[in-house]
């Protein structure tokens, strides 16, 4: 982590945006800006949580402890999101851990400024409402589907899930770089089988392999096997 001089234009975060006009000199006031490198993990679980933090530049995964060796990913913050706010209960300890998938430039509001915006912004607490239902949905369906649904249904969705959050490269792969290991801790399956699928996949010309890079060649192909 390195704390620097902001670049943040106070319009793109989640705060800044849902907040009265008259509040941004106060938020200016209060932000710290810092940045993590690829790979540098932001809070661990069991840490403290003294603040919450929103994406300015970069993507994060939120995970969790799967077993003693594994992972599960329950998310992804991409610029204008937030992330920590799980921390956010009584306990006051993270029950996730939160770590840069590529370098990461992020705003930090401790607790008492943001408990102090919830108060004042009526937009922000709708907002926050709305992001708590979205995840919430989102966290129910995965759930669903790593009960009832093949690896290689949780695989395709994935990948199209991604591409709607990321977007595409110049060169149309999918604009977020995702490890083997990691696409498997995101489906919930092990990294040998994702490798397999990944690999029959390719084989099908469903996606086409870059590198580390996935480009998807038949949307329609992999919605087919998220049906099964």
């Amino acid at each position: 982590m390195k704390k620097k001089t902001s670049s943040c234009d106070l319009k793109s975060c989640f705060l800044c945006q849902r907040c009265l006009p008259e509040w941004i000199p106060a938020a200016e006031v209060h932000r710290k800006n810092f940045t993590y490198k690829k790979g540098e993990m932001i809070f661990q679980e069991g840490d403290v949580v003294k603040g919450i933090f929103f994406v300015y530049s970069g993507a994060v995964k939120v995970h969790k402890k799967w077993g003693s060796e594994k992972e599960l990913i329950i998310r992804f913050a991409r610029a204008g999101s937030l992330f920590g706010h799980r921390g956010l209960g009584k306990d006051h300890h993270y029950p996730i851990s939160a770590t840069a998938l590529e370098p990461l430039e992020v705003c930090y509001f401790d607790l008492e400024f943001f408990q102090a915006s919830l108060k004042v912004n009526p937009g922000l607490n709708q907002g926050l409402l709305q992001f708590f239902a979205d995840e919430l949905q989102a966290g129910e369906r995965k759930m669903r589907d790593i009960a009832h649904m093949q690896v290689k249904g949780r695989v395709a969705q994935a990948l199209l899930q991604l591409r709607e959050d990321f977007g595409l490269t110049p060169d149309g792969a999918i604009g977020l770089t995702l490890s083997r290991q990691d696409l498997a801790s995101l489906v919930g399956a092990t990294y040998e089988t994702v490798f397999r699928i990944i690999n029959e996949l390719a084989q099908e010309g469903l996606i086409r392999l870059e590198g580390k890079q996935i480009a998807i060649a038949d949307a329609a192909g992999l919605i087919d096997y998220t049906k099964e």
